[in-house]
């Protein structure tokens, strides 16, 4: 495994979103046992970056990822996110990154993890009622406490993000980006480079669509939230399955899955991104991992970076209504 730099926080290049291990998406069974596995798994393998964050279960998702670095705390980057949660008025999914609910927040991740430290803390969605220089202001003081050590944002825009950065230095973006969510790439991929922060991308693999392993809607459980995304819907749905066959058939070309084509074509563009796909299962650690040392020729390159684009928004009405821009 490659180690990279994100701002001034090296990581491994592959990390691991821990999200599905609390019940996000419903393929299959899983047991907490199992995703600790996983976990341990992935650190065996050189995976340093563990994402999690408070609104994942709620707070299990944490308690899980609390047990299973227990020991290994030293070897990993450990990061949350906050602010999807109104612990001071409000509850559960809603948007809320004034001071005082950061605080509780951190100190409610704190215990869940096992941990007297966060490594990068991150604003889940930025709070349109409290200014970004309020919230900032509140983290780099968590900063200067050991609380945490780096600062980070997610879903948020260019003048979100130059606004924050001249508050304090911000560290990574994580905003979705795969080959079938090019948005990043017009403004905010050459704002964070210009600036010298990281991007983290989470659903590398579009929720799972890009690995070919869906195909058909039905697969879907009543309880998976892609039952209401655009993209997995209807004559969308559909459409989108072209996008797979040409991902696969660059894999059978190099002889490796769907998903680690999708992977490498992430990691080719640039060593200031560090994805985070996510899982709860051994095998798929192993094979996202693998995608580390798959080298993609120009012309695989240049095929991939002009497939098809995707049918339909990357979430519904209410979430991307949540989404800075």
């Amino acid at each position: 495994m490659k180690y990279i730099k994100i701002g001034d926080l090296e990581v491994s290049r592959l990390g691991l979103g821990a999200m599905s291990m609390s019940g996000f998406y419903d393929i299959g069974k899983g047991s907490d046992e199992e995703s600790i596995r996983t976990i341990h798994r992935a650190l065996e393998l050189g995976i340093t970056h563990i994402d999690t964050a408070e609104i994942y279960g709620p707070y299990i998702n944490e308690e899980l990822v609390g047990k299973a670095i227990k020991g290994h705390r030293d070897q990993m980057v450990l990061a949350t996110k906050f602010g999807f949660i109104s612990h001071v008025d409000g509850g559960v999914g809603i948007i809320d990154s004034s001071p005082a609910n950061i605080r509780t927040a951190v100190e409610g991740s704190l215990k869940r993890l096992g941990t007297d430290y966060i490594d990068l803390y991150y604003q889940h969605r930025v709070d349109p009622n409290t200014p970004i220089e309020d919230t900032v202001g509140t983290l780099s003081e968590l900063v200067k406490e050991g609380k945490i050590k780096y600062i980070g944002l997610s879903e948020a825009g260019v003048d979100t993000i130059r606004r924050a950065h001249a508050v304090h230095p911000i560290t990574a973006l994580q905003t979705e980006y795969s080959l079938w969510t090019r948005d990043p790439e017009t403004e905010l991929l050459p704002l964070l480079r210009e600036l010298g922060i990281g991007f983290v991308p989470y659903s590398p693999l579009g929720h799972g669509f890009l690995t070919g392993k869906i195909t058909s809607p039905d697969q879907l459980a009543d309880n998976d939230w892609r039952k209401n995304n655009p993209r997995f819907m209807g004559e969308n749905f559909q459409r989108n399955l072209r996008i797979v066959t040409e991902v696969k058939a660059i894999a059978d070309e190099q002889g490796v899955t769907n998903a680690q084509i999708a992977l490498a074509w992430l990691l080719a563009q640039g060593n200031d991104i560090a994805p985070i796909p996510g899982t709860r299962r051994v095998e798929r650690v192993e094979e996202n991992t693998a995608a580390d040392g798959i080298e993609l020729s120009a012309s695989q390159l240049e095929r991939l970076n002009n497939l098809t684009p995707a049918s339909g928004e990357r979430h519904n009405e209410a979430s991307m209504a949540a989404i800075d821009r």
